[in-house]
Parts: structure tokens; C-alpha cells; sequence
């Protein structure tokens, strides 16, 4: 697959032996941390802290900073409005917690929510911070995930900025003449806006399609970069889910 080119924002570059790992074995690293996390039982607060804790041992040995990875736990803001909710709309037994009667089933599945989730988002901010995006399609399409959904995920990457400039200029265009979106009354206009970028960009795809095809394009995507990894690699990048894996079993059985 070409290379994209494009570092997204979480990506902090470093070379150190998290950064240098091959990336579909970090992606398996991920999704197997992850999977545990999630059938642990919520009655093992215990177990959550050592799952934050291997993820602050991984921050460290790839170097990055706990304000970057906090910073950037912002994302999971739905996560933890809907987890703090429900104790209040969850029916069954009723507490007190300073002084306000709660649900104490909607306690447990407030802790649940919160713990995991934010342990996931963890997990995925720590990938993407050590994970350049076109390592990641190229990590995909190595753990032979449908060739059709990584050319997705790649022409959505490669034309996202391209889209965004669009939008960046149109709107440019509006304030250079005086327009300032300030109420319901200038909806029209945006709305209006919106259409022309959909014309544009669909007008876009057909053209990039066509060039494509004249290049000798046939629905795959040649493959450049061939990304490999070792038994060490993979034993390596099997430290965090295996540690887990322990932790979730000692978890059910104490």
C-alpha cells in the first residue's frame, strides 16, 4: 500500500521500543488488552488498577508523557456523562451518597462503564500515539482485515485534509463578504454551503477515480511497505494482554 504521509495529532513521534514495534502486532497487543479488560468482572476494582497501572508501565517505556495521554482522554467525555447518569435513572435498591439517593445497580454499571471504557481509550491513545496512521492501514491489511475496508480507511485519511481545506476556504469566502453566521435565519446559507462541498468532493472522487483507473488501477491497492515481525516482536507485544489475561483470571477466581 502507498504511504499516506500524514501524522495525525495524536501521534507523538519517539523511537523507543514501543515506537519501533511492528504495528499489527501492537494492534493485536491492543485488541487483545482490550477484550480482557472488558470480561473482567466489575466487582474486581482491584484488577482495574493493575490494568491502569500495565498502561502507565507501557506509557513509560515508549515516553510519553501522562499530560499528553490524559489531554487526550477528553475523548471519552460521552462515556462518562452517560456513566454518570446512570445511577440516577437505573432502576432497583436505593443508597445514599452524599446525602442523594442513588441506584446502587446503577452504581455498578456507572463503575463498569467508567473503568472500561476509560481503560480502552487508554489503550487506543497509547496505539495512536506510538502508531503513524499509515502504519496502522498498513498493520490492518497485515492482519488481512477485508482489503476493501483498509482502501476505505485510506482514501478517507488521504482526502480528509483535502476536504477540511475545502470547508476552510469556503468559509473564508462567506466572511470575506460579510457573512456571520449568528442565528436560525442563517442556516439557509450553511446549509447551502454544505451542499456545494458534497457536490465538490463527490465531483472530486469521480475525478481521482478516473486517474486511478487510467493508472491501471483494477480494485487492489499495490503494496510497497511489507511490514513483518519476529517471535521476539510478537512475544514482546504479547506482554500487555498476557499480563492481563492473568490479572481478568485471578479476577474471577478470588
Amino acid at each position: 500500500m502507498a504511504a499516506t504521509g500524514h501524522a495525525h495529532k495524536l501521534y507523538r513521534h519517539g523511537d523507543s521500543p514501543v515506537h519501533r514495534l511492528p504495528p499489527h502486532c501492537k494492534l493485536a497487543a491492543v485488541f487483545g488488552f482490550v477484550l480482557v479488560v472488558v470480561s473482567t468482572p466489575r466487582a474486581a476494582m482491584w484488577a482495574f488498577g493493575l490494568y491502569a497501572a500495565l498502561l502507565a508501565a507501557v506509557a513509560a517505556v515508549a515516553r510519553i508523557p501522562p499530560g499528553f495521554l490524559l489531554k487526550r482522554l477528553v475523548i471519552e467525555g460521552p462515556f462518562v456523562a452517560f456513566a454518570l447518569l446512570m445511577p440516577f435513572v437505573v432502576p432497583g435498591e436505593q443508597t445514599m451518597v452524599l446525602g442523594v439517593s442513588v441506584s446502587v445497580p446503577g452504581l455498578w454499571g456507572a463503575w463498569n462503564v467508567l473503568a472500561k471504557a476509560t481503560l480502552g481509550v487508554a489503550a487506543s491513545v497509547l496505539l495512536a500515539s506510538t502508531t503513524e496512521l499509515r502504519e496502522v492501514l498498513l498493520g490492518l491489511q497485515r492482519l488481512r482485515l477485508p482489503p476493501l475496508l483498509v482502501q476505505i480507511a485510506s482514501f478517507m485519511i488521504r482526502y480528509g485534509d483535502v476536504i477540511t481545506g475545502e470547508m476552510r476556504r469556503m468559509s473564508i469566502a462567506r466572511r470575506s463578504r460579510g457573512f456571520e453566521a449568528r442565528g436560525v435565519r442563517h442556516w439557509g446559507v450553511l446549509a447551502t454551503s454544505m451542499g456545494a462541498l458534497f457536490i465538490r468532493s463527490y465531483e472530486r472522487g469521480e475525478r481521482v477515480h478516473l486517474a486511478m483507473v487510467s493508472r491501471g488501477y483494477t480494485g487492489t491497492m499495490p503494496v510497497i511497505d511489507e511490514v513483518t515481525a519476529d517471535r521476539t516482536q510478537w512475544a514482546y507485544a504479547a506482554t500487555l494482554p498476557a499480563l492481563a489475561l492473568v490479572i481478568c483470571l485471578l479476577g474471577w477466581t478470588l
